[in-house]
């Protein structure tokens, strides 16, 4: 009678931890990047009335006789899957979809999460508003190469800061040189040239149809104003019967050279050499047009914005039309997921059981894509809580009833001396 009593103290205690889980997963249905939790049962120890026995040639075998002791609870697991994501359009707002886990650091402690609402702080770097965890990845050098092989360090997106002005050294061609057009027709484009201080100047590049089959003579204009002259080495581009260019021998460039003005930069008379690469031009008999793809001249200007891809690459986005790479976000997978141990602040930490971080690029080794403006939310499955709900509630119940029979029946025995 007393075992009666003890299972269902035990079903009692172990329905409640049960309600204790699903009313947390509930109360986390809107947490950012939450993962619910489930909880498994097992049974406790049998005490064996009768043991088996083997069967023998006069008589067949008989079964063990066990009472049970109980229920225990067995686990309560974390279910690491993917929660719906849902739009906020806000620059900083990030959600993993995959197993990745975003790695943010206190100090020198790391944890994780999966939760991506991030924000700038003060001092430019990335981290979380409500923790101030600083989200780690790879930095870019002040030419824009991030060195993924490096220690992780805080991200840092320099809002303000300013890039120097780069001389115009090469410019990428492409388009087609109509083989039908009569000698002595032309076709331009007009490029924009910048010095050493940023200062733009307007080149005009004359292609003349030559006598010579497949020759077109190259010329060169200035804006009138600040070129005095400018010139292109060689000063006829060829082509073959197959439309490809044969001069310059590619991948060789078409040099312009433009020569400003004295006074227009700081070092008077400048000389700006610019490469032109005319592998993408080509001699077909169809309509011609040449533009620009590609100019490594700019103005200077300061960072305005940034975009983060897919792979987590960060590029800063620069008022005068340039795109650098400002750094890396990491994220990290782990060999047993539901080994990680929650901290609270929807982080989490791992454990001798989770196996050590695998830190690596997004869209690599199962860490799955990033998305930006847009948030992962929590996996909590409404109507499975709900059931649980009822499910617990009848474990509880029906425990308390055994409780209430088991004392009815001892009372029963505790009359029989009257």
């Amino acid at each position: 009678m007393m075992r009666a009593l003890f299972a269902a103290i035990g079903g009692l205690r172990n329905h409640m931890t049960y309600m204790d889980v699903v009313a947390t997963n509930i109360a986390n249905i809107n947490t950012t990047g939450y993962k619910a939790s489930r909880v498994t049962f097992q049974d406790m120890l049998s005490q064996t009335i009768t043991g088996a026995s083997a069967p023998t040639a006069e008589r067949g075998g008989t079964n063990p006789a066990q009472v049970g002791l109980g229920m225990n609870l067995r686990s309560i697991d974390v279910q690491h899957i993917q929660g719906a994501l849902q739009a906020t359009g806000k620059l900083t707002d990030f959600a993993v979809q995959g197993k990745g886990f975003f790695i943010v650091k206190d100090g020198n402690r790391a944890f994780y999460t999966r939760d991506g609402a991030f924000d700038i702080g003060v001092s430019g770097e990335l981290v979380n508003p409500t923790t101030g965890y600083k989200v780690q990845g790879w930095s870019a050098d002040a030419g824009g190469v991030v060195d993924t092989t490096t220690v992780l360090g805080p991200l840092t997106i320099p809002f303000g800061t300013s890039v120097a002005a780069q001389e115009t050294t090469a410019v990428t061609f492409v388009g087609n040189l109509d083989a039908g057009k009569s000698i002595g027709e032309t076709l331009a484009t007009t490029i924009d040239i910048y010095d050493s201080l940023g200062a733009s100047h307007a080149v005009t590049v004359t292609f003349t149809k030559n006598a010579t089959a497949n020759t077109w003579d190259v010329t060169v204009g200035g804006d009138g104003v600040i070129v005095t002259s400018a010139s292109a080495s060689p000063s006829a581009v060829v082509f073959d019967s197959q439309g490809a260019i044969t001069t310059p021998t590619p991948p060789a460039p078409l040099v312009l050279t433009t020569n400003l003005a004295a006074g227009v930069t700081q070092t008077g008379t400048d000389v700006i050499t610019t490469n032109i690469s005319m592998v993408g031009v080509t001699q077909f008999a169809a309509q011609g047009t040449v533009g620009t793809t590609a100019n490594n001249g700019s103005s200077a200007g300061a960072l305005s914005s940034f975009s983060v891809g897919p792979a987590g690459d960060i590029t800063g986005i620069f008022s005068n039309g340039v795109n650098r790479s400002l750094g890396q976000i990491a994220l990290a997978v782990f060999t047993n997921a539901a080994g990680l141990s929650r901290i609270g602040s929807n982080a989490f930490e791992p454990t001798s059981n989770s196996g050590v971080a695998i830190v690596g690029v997004p869209g690599n080794g199962g860490r799955g894509t990033l998305g930006t403006g847009v948030l992962e939310g929590s996996n909590t499955d409404l109507a499975r809580e709900f059931t649980n709900v009822i499910l617990a509630q009848r474990g509880f119940q029906a425990s308390s009833r055994v409780i209430s029979t088991s004392d009815e029946m001892l009372q029963d025995l505790v009359s029989l001396i009257r």
